[in-house]
């Protein structure tokens, strides 16, 4: 199983989200730190879930991080977060 879906699998089982993608960014990466042929190294995730309500930013964070530990220490050398609740992303789209 790719990178991308061992990762959007366990956040959809973690965070019921209403919303989440996982982008492979590893291409903008090239010859960077961590960067490895093939990819697989460098990813953006936006997810939007009613489990953030009530969190920080940064305890936001701390969840998705806990969610993808076995990720985080191995394959995964970069990972930008945008986690939003469903009212948020709402207030995003209008």
């Amino acid at each position: 199983m790719r990178v991308a879906d061992r990762i959007a699998d366990k956040l959809n089982r973690r965070f019921a989200p209403a919303e989440v993608r996982v982008i492979d960014d590893s291409q903008r990466h090239h010859g960077h730190a961590g960067w490895r042929e093939g990819g697989e190294t460098h990813f953006k995730v936006e997810i939007v879930s009613s489990v953030f309500a009530g969190q920080s930013r940064v305890a936001r964070q701390r969840l998705v991080y806990q969610a993808l530990t076995e990720e985080l220490a191995g394959p995964v050398h970069a990972l930008e977060l945008k986690t939003l609740t469903p009212e948020e992303a709402a207030g995003a789209k209008a």
